[in-house]
């Protein structure tokens, strides 16, 4: 199978994890790059990013035209990430590949048991500006340092934080992924020169058109079932991961 073919299977995959559960699909992007494309953890991570952005960009777009974006709130939510973001993006390409992997598997692994229950997370009597500033800067560092979207944080930090509808905390949470994408890329400006654009092309394009068809799957089968499909999923790629550092 060509590398091509695998990445647009790969891509179409992660949009359609994204557009089905409103979170988390990017997680699967960083292992399928590193385990059926060949990039090393830190060119994974990067190339993560820029998958991240677009795709979030243009699901930002989708939920903006519904009316499902909270702009005022998602900026100032995004705005306390954009630091931490920068400084773990700057971090991430000077670790050794197998810290930078392990704490990869980590993290999906927390992504896959978040998912497995259900959010506990409801608005609170009254919005206290300090812990919506370290979510907000906590989800910055994890989108810099590992180069995923961190949804499956946001949504159920902007609920819990800032007191949003579930519907619009969704929403938002894309405006706040994109943001920190960006900022984590423009830490990484002078690594990305040697990636693979060949293949994160059809990745990413694969991926943006797999969101939209994922947004139709939801429609069709309960969000609980596939929460259980996926989070099963990513928790086997972090035991892989886990088990590759190890050994």
């Amino acid at each position: 199978m060509t590398v091509l073919v695998l990445a647009l299977i790969a891509g179409a995959v992660v949009g359609l994890a994204l557009g089905a559960l409103g979170g988390g699909g990017s997680v699967l992007a960083v292992p399928a790059l590193i385990y059926l494309l060949g990039f090393t953890p830190a060119a994974a991570t990067t190339a993560g990013l820029i998958i991240v952005t677009a795709t979030s960009a243009v699901a930002l777009y989708a939920h903006t035209r519904d009316g499902h974006v909270a702009w005022k709130t998602g900026a100032l939510f995004a705005a306390a990430g954009i630091v931490p973001a920068f400084l773990a993006g700057a971090a991430a390409g000077r670790l050794p590949e197998a810290a930078l992997t392990g704490a990869f598997a980590v993290i999906a692994a927390l992504a896959a048991l978040r998912m497995r229950r259900p959010s506990a997370a409801v608005p609170p009597d009254r919005i206290r500006p300090g812990k919506a500033a370290g979510a907000g800067a906590g989800l910055g560092a994890v989108t810099g340092f590992l180069g995923v979207g961190g949804g499956f944080l946001a949504v159920p930090a902007l609920v819990g934080a800032l007191g949003l509808a579930m519907r619009r905390a969704v929403g938002t949470s894309l405006l706040v992924i994109t943001v920190n994408s960006f900022a984590a890329l423009a830490a990484r400006s002078g690594t990305t020169g040697g990636l693979q654009w060949e293949v994160i092309a059809p990745f990413t394009g694969a991926a943006i058109l797999g969101a939209w068809d994922g947004r139709r799957l939801a429609a069709k089968v309960s969000g609980s079932t596939l929460q259980k499909v996926f989070s099963s999923i990513l928790l086997a790629v972090a035991a892989f991961m886990l088990v590759d550092v190890i050994v």
